[in-house]
């Protein structure tokens, strides 16, 4: 799943989700996170959901098969979530309550389980939300986007991307040090001196980024751009599309 967002394939950089500016698409989602969080109804959540899974599939050309996999776990993380809220509701515990079911000893209310899942579809919708972003949306060009449309900061920004690139140099460096206990005769499993390894060659990478970015006088001044970002016809579309279709799940009846 890193590989995938790090290295996004042709057909979904040159898909119309692609091409919308990063800068349009990460408002739109806060956009609709703030939506969203004005409403305990079941509906609209689902409706953004399913609006940005077709969206991601037909738009952004994602091949199903990685944004069932990009999807999956947030989508169990979103059903265990609803179903603990249910379970241990405030709600469950009123004797005036309309009682739903009861399990042995758990008295579940109807009003329990309308909140948890409410929030259930709503995690389910940012979870949805998030994926299509990520796998729609190049690392570099978001930063290059912040930079030159959201005037963000160029250090902190390309400060981030160096640290958001870094992560996958983790599993390495691991495998790197297991490697090197195996050599010496140690076991390669788990053992807590792996974690000292770890965190002593990121303390590394760093060093060697800050120099880096130093180097080149990140902060400096007014800077150049290698890849200009502009605001496009379809930048507009995106925005006004998403913020009808916010109205339009918040007005969906239940």
């Amino acid at each position: 799943m890193i590989a995938d967002r790090l290295e996004l394939d042709e057909p979904r950089l040159a898909s119309p989700l692609g091409r919308v500016s990063p800068v349009v698409k990460l408002a739109i989602a806060l956009v609709w996170l703030v939506g969203l969080a004005f409403t305990t109804r079941i509906l609209p959540p689902l409706f953004l959901a399913l609006v940005a899974m077709v969206a991601g599939l037909w738009l952004g050309r994602i091949p199903g098969p990685t944004l069932a996999r990009a999807t999956a776990p947030l989508w169990i993380a979103a059903v265990l979530i609803g179903v603990s809220n249910t379970v241990f509701a405030a709600a469950n515990g009123d004797p005036a309550a309309a009682e739903l079911l009861t399990i042995g000893p758990i008295r579940i209310t109807t009003e329990a389980a309308v909140a948890g899942v409410g929030l259930a579809c709503r995690v389910i919708a940012i979870a949805s939300v998030g994926a299509v972003f990520s796998l729609t949306t190049d690392p570099t060009r978001l930063v290059d986007s912040l930079v030159q449309q959201a005037r963000v900061s160029p250090r902190f920004a390309y400060g981030a991307l160096a640290a958001y690139q870094a992560i996958p140099r983790f599993g390495q460096d691991l495998a790197t040090l297991r490697q090197a206990r195996r050599v010496r005769g140690l076991r390669g499993g788990w053992h807590p001196g792996l974690l000292v390894g770890v965190l002593v060659l990121a303390i590394r990478h760093g060093d060697r980024m800050a120099l880096a970015m130093d180097a080149r006088a990140f902060g400096s001044g007014p800077r150049t751009f290698y890849r200009p970002i502009g605001w496009h016809w379809i930048d507009l579309v995106a925005s006004v599309a998403a913020v009808v279709l916010l109205v339009v799940a918040l007005a969906v009846p239940t």
